[in-house]
C-alpha cells in the first residue's frame, strides 16, 4: 500500500525558506506572488493489510519522527 504525507508549518510560524523563495521570485519579476510556505513530501510503500492500519501506523511515525507536531501539521493520503 502506497501513502503521501504532506508536512506544513502550521499557521503563525515564521516560513524562513517560504520567504527566500518569495524573494526569489520577486528578482525573477514575478510580483504577483502574495506569500509561499515551504513543506515537505514523503512517500511511504507500507506492508499493511487494511487501510485503517496503514493510517495508524502511519500517524505514529508521524507523531514519533517524520513531523514535528509543536509547529507542523501533517496530511496523510493513501494513493
Amino acid at each position: 500500500m502506497k501513502a503521501r504525507v504532506t508536512i506544513m508549518l502550521k499557521d503563525g510560524v515564521l516560513d524562513p525558506q517560504g520567504e527566500a523563495i518569495k524573494q526569489a521570485l520577486t528578482s525573477l519579476e514575478y510580483n504577483n506572488v502574495n506569500s509561499v510556505r515551504q513543506g515537505k513530501v514523503i512517500d511511504l510503500e507500507l506492508n499493511e493489510s487494511s487501510e485503517e492500519a496503514a493510517i495508524d501506523s502511519i500517524q505514529e511515525m508521524c507523531e514519533k519522527l517524520l513531523a514535528n507536531t509543536v509547529i507542523e501539521n501533517y496530511e496523510i493520503k493513501l494513493l
